[in-house]
């Protein structure tokens, strides 16, 4: 007799309190599995559905597995009522599908015995095929520098949101959002930030495994695996941490390899209920070079963005910075510095870097008309540095689009003719090259870049109106 409830998944496919599918209902499932490469496309196929096992059937009920409840999540979500129509249409007498859990190895067949996990969970791995966790860990992540913590960080409204979503999770003691996912500008304190997680947590637990890494190191690492014939020493290394900090994600875009198996890392962390950190220049959203289903995983927890500095911000941290390098600097260098400096943290530093040296190996005073002469070069480099992102930002707000439409293949009026004044913009007020302009715009060809800069030249010649609303834009960028 035929049980109304399917067995509970708890390491092994158990089928002892419900029917084991027939020999008609496996061939069923066979054809619905080759029809869904077919049906949903390799990707979607290679990373959810492929996993997919046939484990019971009862009272119209079709009972599949799959190994995370991440994956079972995903699918019920996306997925589950197109296969359930599939295998309907196959014997209607199937009314419902139950996507279950049953748990495996992470990596799975292809650790040999002497390399599974530890059977007690809280048991910590020392060794990796053989290999030291310590060795591994100092080859495969990336020093922390320790000048980078929250006490050295100074918060203000742009960075308030992600100062705190950063302490939140280093203080913690579950996950409280994964991944935490940090984006701002060049040199607005992306690092710094991660660092700070990264020594708060190593210093209220020790025995955690954090490891932080940029996602260039990791694509690095990874392909070296690879050549090496190492996968799994690679693969089980990361999916055994405790916090895994990824710096600079947008290095992955267009790496398929890459992020295949960042993927699949982040899936296995997640459902482990380990905490995940990604930074990156943009958004989640706007990460149109990136697959899609990895996209969608980074935009799951909480996004925080760094806004560009303001005043005050900029000024508290030279007071700041000063105050640790021991200098003594007039509040009117402190103010000129602070108002000239805008557009990149790092620069700002590394102007007040120069000055203290100067002075100190100079024996002269720190004066305004000094340091208007000793920053010459990075002040008239600063006085006309515009980047690609402000221009994208600004034109998207102005036109009502969004930012990911910058980098999308859409190609109806309402979002192209944006897109090509936003490259017109890029050719008249950066430096850029018309091929790095291109890339910025979703990896085109420096030959789009040029058609639109032609393009909008000449609708401008034709029409004031349209002129004036590219002026607007203008203005608003170099005012």
């Amino acid at each position: 007799m035929d049980k109304t409830e399917p067995a509970k998944k708890t390491g092994k496919a158990e089928t002892t309190n419900a029917l084991a599918p027939s020999s008609e209902i496996k061939a069923l499932w066979s054809s619905i599995y080759d029809m869904l490469r077919n049906e949903f496309g390799e990707a979607v196929f290679r990373s959810w559905l492929k996993p997919l096992t046939l484990q019971a059937y009862y009272h119209g009920t079709l009972e599949v597995s799959v190994p995370t409840r991440f994956m079972r999540d995903w699918i019920q979500n996306h997925y589950q009522e197109k296969i359930l129509s599939l295998c309907a249409a196959k014997n209607p007498e199937i009314k419902r599908l139950e996507i279950v859990v049953v748990q495996s190895s992470v990596f799975d067949s292809e650790l040999s015995s002497d390399n599974a996990k530890p059977a007690n969970a809280n048991e910590k791995l020392t060794k990796i095929n053989g290999r030291a966790i310590e060795e591994l860990e100092e080859n495969l992540s990336s020093p922390l520098d320790p000048r980078f913590t929250f006490e050295s960080f100074v918060v203000g409204e742009p960075n308030a949101l992600a100062n705190a979503a950063a302490l939140r999770v280093s203080q913690s003691g579950n996950v409280p959002f994964n991944p935490l996912f940090i984006h701002g500008g060049v040199g607005l304190g992306k690092t710094h930030l991660m660092h700070a997680i990264a020594w708060s947590i190593k210093e209220t637990n020790p025995d955690a495994r954090v490891v932080y890494l940029s996602a260039e190191k990791f694509m690095y690492q990874f392909v070296r695996a690879l050549r090496y014939q190492d996968t799994i020493t690679f693969k089980e290394f990361f999916r055994s941490v405790d916090v895994l900090m990824i710096d600079d994600i947008q290095f992955i875009s267009g790496k398929d390899s890459t992020q295949e198996e960042f993927f699949h890392t982040f899936n296995a962390l997640v459902d482990q209920n380990k905490q995940i950190v990604i930074s990156a220049d943009r958004s989640p959203s706007d990460m149109t070079s990136i697959d899609e289903r990895l996209r969608s995983r980074l935009g799951w927890g909480l996004v925080a963005d760094l806004q560009p500095s303001t005043y005050e911000l900029r000024r508290g941290i030279l007071e700041s910075k000063a105050k640790a390098l021991e200098a003594d600097i007039p509040s009117n260098v402190l103010e000129f510095l602070a108002h000239k400096i805008s557009s990149n943290i790092r620069e700002l530093e590394g102007a007040l870097n120069r000055i203290v040296a100067h002075a100190g190996l100079m024996k002269q005073p720190v004066t305004l008309e000094n340091t208007q002469n000793l920053l010459s070069d990075l002040l008239r480099a600063s006085e006309r540095r515009i980047t690609i992102d402000e221009i994208q930002r600004k034109v998207a707000e102005h036109f009502g689009v969004r930012m990911s439409d910058m980098h999308s293949a859409r190609r109806a009026r309402a979002v192209a003719r944006p897109r090509q004044i936003a490259m017109y913009l890029c050719k008249r007020l950066t430096q850029r090259s018309l091929p790095e302009i291109g890339r910025k715009f979703g990896g085109r060809d420096h030959t789009t870049v040029m058609h639109a800069v032609r393009k909008i030249e000449e609708l401008m010649d034709q029409d004031n109106s349209f002129q004036d609303d590219v002026d607007v834009v203008r203005r608003a960028l170099t005012g």
